[in-house]
């Protein structure tokens, strides 16, 4: 069986799973600000919470370019549950993954793979989004164990997480030097999440700003090298970028979808929407930007399951894809005209979810910074 056999298997699995169990949800989970337990709990008992961890450690044993395609598959269905699924999975689960010791991944790998443990990334604080290397978060060597003091932004996931992979200054510089990566439990003393914001989009999906004080982290939960926390951060934040260009592709995807269909039922001047050339225009063009991002996702995430580079490609990647989403979703309120505009019809909310995928784990500009930076590198 090819591999590419495989890949159309696994999606439509999960878009059979999206149809009847997460899209039926989408508007309930945006209006009420909350996924369902029970949906979290399906999509653990599915694999989609563990799809690339390793067998031996509780997952389903993919690659992460079926990951890829399952947050894709999902976000179409509901952009909440799409990125409760890529902040989980990249973000926690990837760096326990890639750094962790034996012993840390067989204590926290299980848990995170099955949707018992919900994890959470918490690099980004107040004064430190694009500049992570100025963060204030630090923690302190007390022999045995270190205490983190600090507060968090902007965290996905943060209010139900069990679990925190936190970023903290181990010496206190002005810049990346000595930053430290901590497996963090979050009932410990002194984690404590001060509010969830009241967002745009993804409502359903907690996005919290956390506090730590004197927060005790046993010595064994140091993850990777001491002091090498930056690049730890940025290589999580690589894999990250692929999965949010699946959350904008999924959510482009089900933008157009509805266009299609709506400008070919609803009938002005005696015949389809769909009959007319400046429809036809833009729906070709979205189609377009759908096929462009699936391929530019594709060629990231199989660069990284091959162990090769892959920075650049997911830059490009997360850039393109997500400016086509916000491209797809305003045209797609568009053709849908003033029914667009009103909550009775889903567009709208198609629009508000793909704004943050321009923003969140590295925003277009510093997408394009990572794509110039890389090919000035290529010349020199």
């Amino acid at each position: 069986m090819s591999v590419m056999h495989d890949y159309q298997e696994i999606r439509d699995l999960v878009a059979k799973f999206t149809d009847s169990e997460v899209a039926p949800l989408g508007a309930q989970i945006d209006r009420e600000g909350k996924i369902p337990e029970s949906l979290v709990k399906m999509l653990g008992e599915n694999g989609f919470l563990g799809s690339y961890v390793p067998e031996e450690y509780g997952g389903a044993g993919m690659d992460y370019t079926s990951y890829s395609i399952i947050v894709e598959e999902i976000s179409r269905g509901c952009a909440s549950t799409g990125v409760l699924i890529s902040a989980h999975t990249s973000l926690c689960i990837y760096p326990i993954l890639a750094y962790g010791n034996e012993e840390q991944k067989k204590k926290f790998l299980p848990k995170l793979a099955s949707g018992e443990h919900i994890g959470c990334f918490c690099l980004s604080e107040p004064n430190a989004g694009s500049d992570a290397g100025s963060l204030t978060t630090f923690a302190e060597d007390k022999g045995d164990y270190y205490e983190i003091t600090g507060t968090k932004n902007f965290i996905t996931n943060g209010k139900e997480a069990n679990i925190a992979i936190v970023f903290a200054k181990t010496t206190k510089t002005d810049n990346y030097k000595g930053i430290s990566v901590f497996i963090v439990d979050t009932s410990a003393e002194g984690f404590e999440v001060m509010k969830c914001e009241d967002k745009l989009g993804i409502r359903g999906s907690s996005t919290a700003q956390i506090a730590l004080d004197k927060v005790k982290v046993p010595k064994e939960n140091l993850l990777g090298v001491y002091q090498k926390g930056f690049s730890i951060a940025m290589g999580t934040l690589d894999g990250g970028r692929i999965g949010i260009a699946s959350q904008a592709l999924g959510i482009a995807e089900a933008a157009f979808k509805y266009a299609l269909r709506y400008s070919n039922e609803r009938v002005q001047f005696g015949k389809p929407l769909s009959n007319l050339q400046a429809i036809q225009f833009m729906l070709a063009d979205m189609s377009t930007k759908i096929a462009a991002s699936r391929l530019l996702i594709f060629e990231s995430s199989q660069l990284k399951d091959k162990g090769l580079p892959y920075s650049k490609q997911s830059a490009h990647a997360k850039l393109f894809a997500s400016e086509s989403a916000m491209w797809i979703t305003t045209k797609a309120i568009q053709i849908c005209g003033g029914n667009g505009y009103t909550k009775e019809y889903p567009v709208e909310r198609f629009f508000r979810d793909a704004k943050i995928t321009e923003i969140y784990e590295g925003t277009s500009e510093i997408q394009r910074i990572v794509i110039a930076t890389s090919e000035l590198k290529e010349i020199q």
